[in-house]
């Protein structure tokens, strides 16, 4: 009978030992989880932050108009038998701290020559289908980002378009 006794006795600790031994592995596993979660957002996660927090946060930037001060830019669009053309206003929103570009508030010749070329070549050779006014932010990104090939990368904002006119 006492050795019946103490293997009844005995029983019940085996049963405690998986229990244990399942939260403690269960621990471990949340431990574990929480270390991956805290490299993922602090390593990987740190890069496409810095990207997209450089590229939407800046300094203010100088503002350059295009073409004359009342009239804007007047082009032809469409091809030459198209027989349309346009009349627009825009204006860039530069980095001043490209120095070779602008200086004391203001876009030096060169630079200024470049940037009517570049924008007007883009509305030269753009088709008439892009100049519908659902299509206006497309324009816009490709202006930016010729003129940031051309000018640096990173010299143009921000492009905006304040009169358009295609008849």
């Amino acid at each position: 009978m006492a050795d019946e006794e103490k293997e009844v006795e005995a029983a019940p600790e085996k049963k405690k030992s998986p229990i244990i031994l399942v939260a403690v592995l269960v621990l471990v596993g949340l431990v574990l989880a929480a270390g991956i979660s805290f490299f993922v957002t602090t390593k990987l996660m740190a890069d496409t932050a810095s990207d997209v927090s450089a590229s939407k946060y800046h300094d203010p930037g100088v503002f350059h108009s295009l073409g004359d001060a009342k009239e804007g830019i007047l082009v032809n669009v469409g091809g030459s038998k198209a027989g349309k053309f346009l009349k627009t206003h825009i204006i860039l929103e530069m980095n001043p701290g490209k120095k070779d570009i602008v200086a004391e508030g203001k876009v030096n010749d060169v630079a200024n020559t470049k940037i009517l070329d570049t924008v007007l070549q883009i509305l030269r050779s753009s088709k008439l289908e892009e100049f519908d006014a659902a299509r206006q932010d497309d324009l816009k990104k490709k202006i930016k980002d010729k003129l940031n090939e051309t000018l640096g990368e990173g010299s143009i904002y921000e492009v905006y378009i304040t009169s358009f006119l295609l008849q």
